[in-house]
């Protein structure tokens, strides 16, 4: 006989746990290390910001102003045809058209470069951080990255928005395109990697890292071989198209060991100043490093590995790059993988390393994780800081170049590697040193300007040579009561300003100067008679020589 049903339908289990509700004061609580963590990965993006706003105004490298001339005529106005023109054996489109914009519409300052670089590196380490998993790690992870993208090791990006706008536009479109990669959308990255081969040459194997990440999501053999195809046909393009031979000034020699040397010391800047030994030790132990992570990488091929194994591949790419488009023994160190705008490809690198180990470890502490973090961020930060003192050391003298554009000194561009041809098209846009903003720092004395030479007191100082050709160089050395002058002044014997210089410069090993003295250098315009140079102070004028 069966049971009948009863009649009521069962009451709560009492047994049940009772669900919480998390109080405010509690979801607060947990946001705060989120917080936290995005104030970190803030701090060297800062710190680089402010530095680019502090930069000099002057754009003073070669680059910018080569790229200027051939790009503009004598009235300032823009020749597209020469945009499409190849700069280094390289497509510089969008940088000529930023170097452009930046002085018809900003007055040529460098400053503007300077922080669109800035702004381009922030952009590149969101772009980074879409493509962390949810993961307890996941703030530490973006702040690993901002800190080794904004490293103090890469000062010279931000110190002279040339560099900056040669190489990082491309990276960073290069940055999104592997990201848009690793979503699966495969026209946004093309669109992105279409944007960075416009930029430079630094973007050119990108489309083979987009056959690699769409490979390793398991997409379909169409979707892999359409970005590799396009690949050969951009790279055939560019080899058929570039300039016949070497236009960097790079090595042509076979030397297999001087460009692994370069690769190794490029994927290891971050690790060393300039000690090439201890970058490249630093480098063959962080591609070790990749080998063994990658190798499980390419055998599960798991999604949230793509963009990262893809990012790794890039890095290597542009350390590959280097060696054998740029090696050359005449730069500090004696390998080019220790210049400051190149230590980008070993944060792209190392940024790999971290994000792979953390994922492929999901049973390490994480409070390991965090010390690890930060321990790397502020170690690579705090090596840096000896390249980026290297960086404004190397700088300094270049100061000068506004002064000799400004007069239009031959002999003093010449040597400082201006383009002289540049400056109608500067004038004519009043692009700075053509600008209001120019002035000599001398607080008042100008250009053009009278001085009583029969004021000016005698001072410890000397010029390391005659001057007598006032489009030269002038150097020399001065003290005053172990200070530095506000700025040089270079006048004719009636007492007009003709031209001037900078002051506080390191002395050189062959300047035999008072203790306290400073080095200074000066050029001039057209001038009639001897020159005299003067320090000026506080409004005082002392006579050097």
């Amino acid at each position: 006989m069966t049971q009948p049903a009863l009649a009521d339908a069962p009451g709560p289990d009492v047994t049940a746990p009772i669900p919480r509700v998390a109080s405010p004061a509690g979801r607060a609580t947990r946001r705060l290390p989120d917080l936290a963590w995005w104030l970190f990965a803030a701090l060297p993006a800062g710190l680089a910001l402010l530095a680019a706003v502090r930069a000099p105004r002057m754009a003073v490298l070669l680059d910018y102003w080569h790229v200027f001339a051939k790009i503009t005529d004598d009235g300032g106005h823009l020749l597209l045809g020469q945009v499409f023109t190849y700069h280094l054996d390289q497509p510089f489109v969008v940088p000529s058209l930023l170097f452009y914009a930046d002085a018809a519409w900003f007055g040529g300052d460098n400053r503007v470069l300077t922080v669109l670089t800035v702004v381009l590196l922030g952009v590149a380490v969101l772009a980074l951080r879409t493509m962390l998993p949810e993961h307890p790690a996941r703030g530490p992870l973006t702040a690993a990255v901002s800190w080794l993208l904004f490293s103090s090791h890469a000062t010279e990006l931000w110190e002279q928005g040339t560099n900056g706008i040669s190489w990082v536009p491309a990276v960073t479109a290069c940055t999104i395109a592997v990201a848009c990669a690793h979503r699966g959308r495969l026209a946004g990255a093309s669109a992105a990697a279409v944007v960075g081969c416009l930029c430079f040459g630094a973007a050119l194997p990108i489309w083979f890292v987009l056959a690699c990440v769409a490979w390793l999501r398991r997409e379909s053999r169409l979707r892999v071989a359409l970005p590799a195809a396009a690949g050969v046909v951009v790279l055939g393009a560019w080899w058929l198209t570039k300039p016949a031979g070497s236009q960097s000034g790079a090595s042509a020699a076979f030397d297999p060991d001087g460009r692994l040397s370069v690769v190794a010391a490029a994927v290891g800047g971050l690790w060393s100043v300039d000690v090439a030994v201890v970058a490249v030790i630093g480098g063959g132990l962080t591609i070790a490093g990749l080998g063994l992570l990658l190798r499980r990488t390419v055998t599960t091929r798991p999604s949230a590995d793509a963009g990262w194994a893809g990012l790794a591949l890039y890095a290597f790419a542009l350390a590959s790059m280097l060696a054998l488009g740029r090696t050359t023994a005449n730069v500090p160190g004696g390998n080019v993988g220790l210049i400051s705008r190149y230590v980008l490809v070993a944060a792209l690198a190392t940024s790999a390393l971290t994000v792979l180990a953390v994922l492929h470890r999901p049973q390490w502490p994480h409070r390991y994780v965090v010390a690890a973090v930060v321990t790397l961020a502020l170690v690579t930060h705090a090596i840096g800081g000896g390249k980026a003192d290297q960086v404004r050391r190397s700088y300094a003298p270049l100061s000068l170049s506004a002064i000799a554009l400004r007069v239009d000194a031959p002999a003093a561009l010449e040597a400082l590697h201006i383009q002289r041809a540049a400056g109608p098209a500067a004038r004519a846009l009043q692009a700075y040193p053509f600008s209001s903003a120019f002035t000599l720092g001398c607080h008042g004395p100008e250009l053009g300007s009278h001085v009583d030479l029969g004021t000016a007191r005698p001072v410890r100082g000397a010029l390391d040579a005659p001057a007598t050709d006032p489009g030269a160089i002038v150097t020399g050395w001065v003290t005053l009561d172990g200070g530095r002058p506000d700025c040089i002044l270079v006048t004719d014997p009636a007492g007009t300003v003709t031209g001037g210089g900078i002051a506080g410069l390191p002395l050189t090993a062959g300047q035999a100067a008072a203790p306290g003295a400073t080095a200074w250098q000066a050029t001039a315009g057209p001038t009639t008679g001897p020159l005299t140079v003067l320090a000026v102070r506080d409004g005082h004028l002392y006579r050097i020589g």
